[in-house]
């Protein structure tokens, strides 16, 4: 509760020189306000940065139902949460602009991943496989009959 939140303080960082205090809430000089918002780990290639996707729904008043959104969220990762990994599931809250693309920061790791959590997500974004040559040659076969 130190940083104004109802979410556990994580322990204290291993290398107190090297930390960077700056971006904490939780040790540093960061302060936390506005909303708070809670979204899966879609992406951790950025460092000390996620992208967090957030699903909800949105009313449309023309044929009385609702559709379904979704947000991506670029977060920063304090030092003492760290590692983060992909389909974890985080509150992230309302900071500063913390740079160009960041004002959110992770405040509290709700779930960890499964591995059926990380399956799920990569396959969403899985590429086609490539044809190897004898493949593409009998296709161009194929085609010249």
């Amino acid at each position: 509760m130190a940083i104004g939140l109802d979410v556990e303080t994580p322990p204290e960082p291993e290398n107190p020189e090297e930390y960077d205090y700056e971006k904490c809430p939780f040790y540093g000089e960061l302060s936390v306000r506005g909303q708070i918002l809670e979204g899966t780990v879609v992406s951790t290639d950025m460092d000390k940065t996620v992208v967090v996707e957030r699903e909800y729904d949105v009313a449309v008043p023309k044929y009385d139902r609702h559709m379904k959104r979704r947000s991506r969220i670029p977060a920063h990762v304090p030092g003492v949460l760290e590692p983060l990994s992909v389909g974890d599931t985080v509150k992230i809250a309302e900071t500063r602009p913390l740079s160009k693309t960041k004002s959110h920061v992770v405040v509290e790791v709700t779930q960890e991943a499964t591995a059926e959590d990380v399956a799920e997500l990569t396959s969403q974004a899985e590429p086609e496989p490539e044809l190897s040559d004898e493949d593409l040659a009998a296709a161009a076969d194929e085609g010249d009959q």
